[in-house]
Parts: C-alpha cells; sequence; structure tokens
C-alpha cells in the first residue's frame, strides 16, 4: 500500500514539475518572439549577425538578471549569442567566487605557504 501511495506522490510531483516546465518555456517563447521583433538579430556584444535558421543561437539576456523583469518596451533585454550569453553568466559566477568575502563566522581559503613569516625576525637580527 505504501509503494501505492508513493507512486502517485511522484506522479504529483511529477506533473508538477513537467506544468512548470512548461510556463517557463511559454514564457520565455513570449518574450524572446517580442524581443526578436524589437532589437536587430544582431549579438549585442560580440556583433555577429544571425539570419534564418541561426537565430536560435541567439538568445535573450536580461540586463538586471531577473527574468521576471520583462518590461514591453524592452530595455531590461540585449539579444546575445550563446556564446556571449554563456561567458556572461560565467563572468558573474566567477565575480563571486573571486569576491573574497566569507561567508558570517567561515574563515575564506588560505594558504598553507607563508614565505615571509619569519623575515622581521631575519631584519631585526641584521640590524643588531
Amino acid at each position: 500500500m505504501s509503494s501505492k501511495k508513493t507512486r502517485t506522490e511522484s506522479d504529483r510531483l511529477d506533473r508538477i514539475v513537467a506544468e512548470a516546465r512548461h510556463d517557463r518555456e511559454r514564457q520565455e517563447k513570449t518574450y524572446r518572439g517580442r524581443a526578436l521583433k524589437m532589437f536587430p538579430w544582431i549579438c549585442a556584444r560580440c556583433g555577429r549577425e544571425f539570419s534564418g535558421k541561426r537565430v536560435r543561437e541567439l538568445t535573450v539576456h536580461h540586463k538586471d538578471h531577473n527574468h521576471d523583469n520583462n518590461p514591453p518596451d524592452g530595455s531590461n533585454w540585449e539579444l546575445l549569442c550563446i556564446y556571449c550569453h554563456d561567458n556572461e553568466h560565467s563572468r558573474d559566477q566567477v565575480a563571486e567566487w573571486y569576491d573574497g568575502t566569507a561567508p558570517a563566522g567561515e574563515q575564506g581559503p588560505s594558504s598553507g605557504n607563508r614565505p615571509f613569516a619569519s623575515l622581521k625576525d631575519l631584519l631585526k637580527d641584521k640590524k643588531s
């Protein structure tokens, strides 16, 4: 009986996930379609032009990274080729990684090698 309940629960979750994916795809198609009508089919970063079947390689990038911010004038969008779009998001991830601020209470990564740790003592001995 518990396996039947688990199966029903699993089916329900699968249906919810499928509906969420469908809704997201529908939303993306609408703002992508609007962006393709508004802007020339040129990547805003590298300047490549797209036409025909290659237009599918042109993506809509949200400048503020908020996918729910889709103003009707397209002011939050720019068209980027898939390569520049990946690069744009990778730069943000790398910047976050290199930020250097550790979460509260955690110490950032430290190197085990401290080549100048005893330099002060060595220089002090030399002056004497």
